[in-house]
């Protein structure tokens, strides 16, 4: 059976990352797109990876445009966007489909474990999966959960794993 850390994933830049990297830290992974009413939502998530990163949370963008064609861009584009329209400081890997049968393994693998209202389905840009230190998914969070919305869950889980 595949868990969190034994999958990987290409950063922005081209390098292969493995989720191995980030064992023993609190992981947001989230589904991005740079053209979207949800695209603000890059603000937020950066403000709770600078409180937080020192306490163990790592967040983790993966651009998508299968949702209204809403990230068509290169990833210089989705790079610029991120960095020097919302101060983007935590990493991004490159752009993903998260359904359909070209589906990342690693969203496979988080819808497969918390697979949501739509069954497995991603509705929309921006869903947000919570991963625990040890790579087990904890929560998943619709687009309309804004990062602020979030934060009391992020904070329990930094602070009490046990309490999710």
């Amino acid at each position: 059976m595949t868990t969190f850390h034994q999958l990987a994933a290409t950063s922005l830049s081209g390098q292969l990352i493995p989720m191995a990297n980030y064992a023993g830290r609190l992981v947001l992974v989230v589904n991005t797109a740079s053209h979207c009413g949800f695209t603000p939502q890059y603000a937020g998530l950066e403000a709770l990876y600078k409180k937080y990163a020192a306490q163990g949370l790592m967040v983790l963008g993966f651009p998508c445009n299968q949702f209204g064609k809403q990230e068509p861009g290169s990833a210089d584009d989705i790079a610029q966007t991120c960095h020097i329209n919302y101060g983007v400081t935590f990493p991004m890997f490159e752009k993903v489909a998260v359904n359909g049968a070209s589906t990342h393994p690693v969203f496979r693998y988080l819808k497969a474990e918390l697979p949501g209202v739509l069954g497995g389905r991603i509705k929309w840009n921006f869903t947000k999966f919570l991963i625990g230190r040890d790579g087990k998914p904890l929560q998943r969070f619709a687009p309309i959960s804004t990062p602020e919305k979030i934060e009391a869950t992020i904070l329990a889980a930094l602070e009490n794993p046990a309490l999710l």
